[in-house]
Order: structure tokens, then C-alpha cells, then sequence
């Protein structure tokens, strides 16, 4: 056979792959590990959604290839969520491009802008994914420091002339952290006169708690001037196996991404689209709420039992994850990950996936039932005290 890639070889496995086939090893030697470690949703979409899969599925006509720029009717209720949820007027031919959930339009968008000639910059705590998309296309990484509320702290970054894209995620995936409007009209202050494009990932607008309203980076003043953002219906509606999103933004961004995608896949099933059409459109205020007061009351037990630990946690008033310091003596978070995920069967995700500040945290998701989590919490605190 032949070698791969360079890049290829740079390339390093990804954390969850890795996890899943260490926690799939425990399963068949009969282990009952209990996973903290996914940020997959446990609860179904609304039924309404489901129903309408099925129904679109039976048609004779649902089943050919979709379009590269998906059906109409979804990017047409792209628009209109923005509409209706953040005020924003979007152009459905323009500046919506369905995507195969968020995942695959960040590292297409990467491989439509960068090169071994330009660089990214990436927070210093981020979602593993926007590093693997830059190493995919050869390009160098700037470091996005952040505050200690883990906000971009452009006061000490070092901005490069050859930066082409700045990745922000609000409410962020590990730390939980959230980000007001004021904050993100700086950033696309500041993306505007750099000439950067500001890629705004925000999956979890609709996972928030304690009154908090996550905005999106449309919302600032100019904003399509410099921004393409990543919404997702995985974590909004609890559709994460059916790899449904969309980029949305400015306008030759979308364009320019098409480019790629378009050389890569077909588009979804239709009726997929007609299901993501009626999440975005006909999905109650209410269910969204009591959705989140689940996971408030699972925030909350994790919170209580990892503080009385000795972690150093804070509730997030965003996102679907608890970011938790581990407690003395405990120091390095990889060895505690495999040593509860081998002595106690529970499974969670080790800070350090997310840079190299991370180490030392270690993340835990809010996608378990309430008997699992209980569960889980119980081992963990037996496994502090023997």
C-alpha cells in the first residue's frame, strides 16, 4: 500500500474516536459504562418532526438527489428562523447553504480559504474540529487568547497580516461560556477592519439557562460584511444523527463554500430537509424550554456533586456541557479520564482535547437521563472516597 498524505500524517486521531474505541472495548468485556463524554442529545426531536420524515419519505418523488444547495423550502426557513429568533433578514438564495450539520461546512470552509500561505486563528480552549480543519489545509494556527470568562482577548492577541478566518463559539463548546452582542459587534468591528472572515460556529443558541438569550453574530452592526456563521439543528431539536445545519451569512463566503461542497456531496435526503423545514418553523417555544429545563436540572446535580469534590466548576448558562478543574491531587486530566473511565466506568471527555490550556479540566455532557446520571455521579463521588 502507499503512505498517505503529509497531511494526512499530521493529522492527529480524534478524541471522540479515540474515546469511543476504548468505551466500546469495556462494552464487550461486559463493562456498564455510563457516557458524560458525548455531547449527543438522549431526548427525541419534536414528534411534528418526525412525523414529517415519514410523511415526505413516502412520497414517489422524495427520493432522487436533492441539489447542492438543498430545497428551497429548508433554506427558506433558514431565513425565517433569523428572522423571527434574532431579527435578522437573510437571503435565502444568497446567503443560506444547507450543510451535513455544521462539522463538515467548517473544515470545506477552511479548505475554500486557507493555504500553506495564509493562517487561522483559533481560540486557545476550542472544539477540536477547527485545528483538524486547519492542519487539513496545510495552514498555519495563531492562538485567540482568552479572558478569564473565556471571551477573545484581542487586547493580547497578535494579529497577523496573513490571518484569514477567526473561529469564535458562543455558548462554547467545552467551557459553557457565553457572549453578549456588545462583545461580538468588537469582534466584527474588528474582523472589518483587518479584512479577516469571522466564522461565528453557533450551534447551541437554543441550549441556554437562568434567563440567558444567546445572540447571534449576525445581529452586529455590518456584520454580513465579514461574517459566516454555522447553525445547527443537532443540538437545537435533538437531531444529531440526522446531520442537518447550515451556513448563513455573507453572501460570496456561502458562495465560495458551495464551491467546495459542491465537489464533495449531493445533499441530503429531501425529506430530511422537509423534517429540518418543520423543526425550524413549526417547533413550539415551549418545547425549546422544557428541553432546557432537563438540562438545567442535569447542570445542576453536576455542578453540586463535582463542587463538593473540590472542582473548581461554575454554572454555564449556555451550551450542553459542565468545564470542571480537577481537584488536588489530581492534575493530569488524561490519566484521570482513563483511570475513571477503567476503575469506574464513567466516561468523560479530558480538557487538554481542546488545546493545550485545557489541561487540568475535563468536560462532562448533559446528554444522559436523570437514572444515568445519577448513576454516573454516584460512581464518581465512590470512586473520590473509597
Amino acid at each position: 500500500m502507499p503512505t498517505v498524505s503529509k497531511r494526512v500524517s499530521k493529522l492527529p486521531v480524534y478524541v471522540f474516536a479515540t474515546i469511543s474505541r476504548q468505551v466500546t472495548d469495556l462494552l464487550n468485556q461486559g463493562k456498564p459504562i455510563l457516557r458524560l463524554d458525548m455531547g449527543s442529545p438522549d431526548m427525541p426531536p419534536p414528534t411534528a418532526v418526525i412525523e414529517k420524515l415519514k410523511s415526505v419519505a413516502s412520497e414517489d418523488g422524495a427520493h432522487g438527489y436533492s441539489g447542492y444547495r438543498g430545497t428551497p423550502i429548508f433554506r427558506r426557513a433558514v431565513a425565517q428562523y433569523y428572522q423571527k429568533r434574532f431579527g435578522v433578514e437573510i437571503d435565502p438564495e444568497t446567503e443560506v447553504l444547507p450543510l451535513i450539520g455544521s462539522k463538515e461546512g467548517i473544515v470545506n470552509l477552511c479548505l475554500a480559504y486557507l493555504d500553506d500561505e495564509s493562517s487561522i486563528a483559533i481560540p486557545t480552549i476550542s472544539y477540536p474540529a477547527y485545528e483538524m480543519a486547519a492542519i487539513l489545509s496545510e495552514t498555519a494556527i495563531v492562538s485567540l487568547p482568552l479572558d478569564t470568562s473565556y471571551l477573545p482577548d484581542l487586547s493580547n492577541y497578535q494579529h497577523q497580516s496573513n490571518t484569514k478566518i477567526i473561529w469564535i463559539n458562543y455558548p462554547n463548546n467545552p467551557t459553557g461560556a457565553v457572549i453578549s452582542l456588545e462583545r461580538l459587534q468588537e469582534l466584527v468591528d474588528f474582523c472589518n477592519e483587518h479584512d479577516v472572515l469571522l466564522a461565528s460556529d453557533n450551534p447551541y443558541a437554543e441550549i441556554t439557562f437562568d434567563d440567558y438569550r444567546a445572540p447571534s453574530t449576525l445581529q452586529a452592526r455590518d456584520a454580513k460584511r465579514t461574517t459566516i456563521e454555522f447553525m445547527s439543528l443537532s443540538k437545537t431539536f435533538n437531531m444529531a444523527g440526522w446531520r442537518i445545519g447550515a451556513a448563513v451569512g455573507n453572501a460570496t463566503a456561502i458562495k465560495n463554500l458551495l464551491h467546495v461542497k459542491s465537489n464533495m456531496d449531493s445533499g441530503h435526503f429531501k425529506a430530511v430537509y422537509a423534517a429540518g423545514a418543520c423543526a425550524l418553523t413549526d417547533t413550539p417555544q415551549a418545547w425549546i424550554e422544557n428541553r432546557n429545563s432537563i438540562y438545567q436540572s442535569r447542570r445542576d446535580k453536576i455542578v453540586d456533586v463535582l463542587s463538593g469534590l473540590g472542582f473548581l466548576v461554575h454554572k454555564p448558562q449556555g451550551a450542553m456541557y459542565v468545564w470542571a478543574q480537577l481537584p488536588s491531587p489530581h492534575s493530569d486530566d488524561v490519566e484521570y479520564v482513563q483511570r475513571l473511565l477503567n476503575e469506574a466506568y464513567v466516561s468523560v471527555a479530558p480538557g487538554s482535547a481542546y488545546g493545550s490550556s485545557g489541561q487540568g479540566f475535563i468536560r462532562l455532557s448533559l446528554g444522559i437521563s436523570e437514572t444515568q446520571l445519577e448513576e454516573a455521579l454516584g460512581r464518581i463521588v465512590a470512586w473520590h472516597h473509597p
